[in-house]
């Protein structure tokens, strides 16, 4: 870790507690908003014991439920939410649901601002792999996660566009961040288990990668440390099926810990397991959260067979019993992060994927490679294709 650095980042209000989201008024309030539209996904606006709470806590604040969301994060989504929100008059989103859907409000808010046509919008992002932020006031956005993906203390959203080809790319801007956050465990009670075990994975691992990035400060490491302790104790219940309000806070607030500090646009700590999702599940049939599981342990092998990976740091976190050898602490490390992805009843290799062939790997590794989060990657591990596809093969 660097012996100077500069930390920035501006997190919105977090409101905790069962029941929280009846406060979204007087949240919307707070910041002087009107007219607000919420953002989601048809299963989420289509389940009362998740839509109803909210509708109700936003109140006379609410104009409409946009719940065309999808987990592809489509920019023809973003333009039709567009244009809902100015059908409406809308001065502020609510997002509620999984990452996708908090990535789709960012992108509306973005585009809302903008003096660009949608064929310019969606021109740019296909050359440039990003829309362009305007400097102008975005559209205030409130955020009621019902995931443990850990992407909602974020500057940062994904989104994707098919024209002509599969474009990923994302935005990074500190306004980026949500105004205000829910945390209300009696939601994230209706998320089905599978889902909510696969997305936890990815929560878990921005810790992980939180302490071993080049970027890392003495703030993150806290934090991450932190939300290993929480998420190593919460997750194997969570697992088991366990619902209860201790797992549940113990899984909620680590997940909240992992990304906080970690995801502003100054500060980015996902990296190696991140960029190894990334191409494995924007391709093919699986959640990300799953891609995480599957690769996490073998990626981190490759990690401490290269670098370091502040692999103490990590056994601490993890509550690993000191070990003898720098090679026994990685050993521990891994099986740590093995032990909490096979408790949450995660896949462990990638054949197990429906649509994904080994012969796909090749063309895996060069996306892993090129994706953005590789360059927050420790000092001194720089992998080939050649290497990242090994890793993969063995993944296999």
């Amino acid at each position: 870790m660097p012996t100077d650095y500069r930390f920035s980042y501006d997190p919105g209000t977090i409101v905790y507690g069962r029941n929280c989201v009846e406060r979204i008024s007087d949240e919307l309030k707070r910041i002087g908003v009107e007219r607000a539209l919420i953002v989601c996904g048809s299963t989420v606006g289509s389940v009362d014991e998740v839509i109803g709470p909210v509708v109700d806590g936003t109140g006379d604040r609410l104009t409409d439920v946009f719940d065309e969301t999808t987990p592809d994060k489509r920019l023809s989504t973003v333009f039709e939410g567009v244009e809902r929100m100015r059908d409406e008059e809308v001065d502020a989103l609510v997002s509620l649901g999984g990452g996708s859907s908090l990535d789709i409000a960012k992108a509306m808010s973005v585009v809302a601002a903008s003096d660009a046509s949608s064929d310019e919008i969606r021109s740019t992002f296909e050359r440039e792999r990003t829309v362009p932020i305007p400097e102008t006031e975005l559209t205030p956005i409130a955020a009621i996660p019902t995931t443990l993906a850990g992407s909602d203390l974020s500057a940062v959203a994904g989104v994707t566009a098919r024209e002509g080809g599969l474009t990923r790319g994302a935005l990074i801007d500190d306004r980026l961040m949500p105004n205000a956050l829910f945390y209300d465990p009696a939601l994230f009670e209706t998320t089905p288990h599978e889902i909510l075990c696969a997305s936890a994975m990815n929560g878990f691992d921005k810790a992980v990668e939180s302490l071993y990035v080049r970027n890392a400060t003495p703030i993150t490491d806290g934090t991450a440390v932190r939300s290993l302790r929480l998420l190593g104790r919460g997750l194997p219940r969570l697992g088991d099926g366990d619902r209860s309000e201790e797992t549940l806070n113990d899984s909620i607030i680590g997940t909240v810990l992992a990304q906080y500090g970690a995801l502003g646009a100054e500060t980015l700590t996902p990296s190696v397991i991140h960029s190894f999702g990334h191409g494995i599940a924007r391709g093919y049939a699986i959640q990300q959260g799953g891609a995480h599981g599957i690769i996490a342990p073998y990626a981190l092998r490759h990690l401490f067979d290269t670098v370091d990976g502040r692999r103490n740091l990590l056994a601490e976190g993890l509550d690993v019993d000191e070990a003898d050898t720098a090679e026994e602490t990685a050993s521990a490390v891994v099986e740590a992060v093995t032990a909490v992805r096979d408790a949450l009843g995660l896949p462990s290799r990638l054949r197990s994927i429906d649509d994904l062939y080994e012969s796909d790997l090749p063309d895996v590794a060069a996306d892993v490679a090129d994706d953005v989060m590789m360059e927050n990657a420790p000092e001194g591990f720089e992998p080939t294709e050649d290497e990242l596809e090994a890793v993969l093969r063995d993944a296999w």
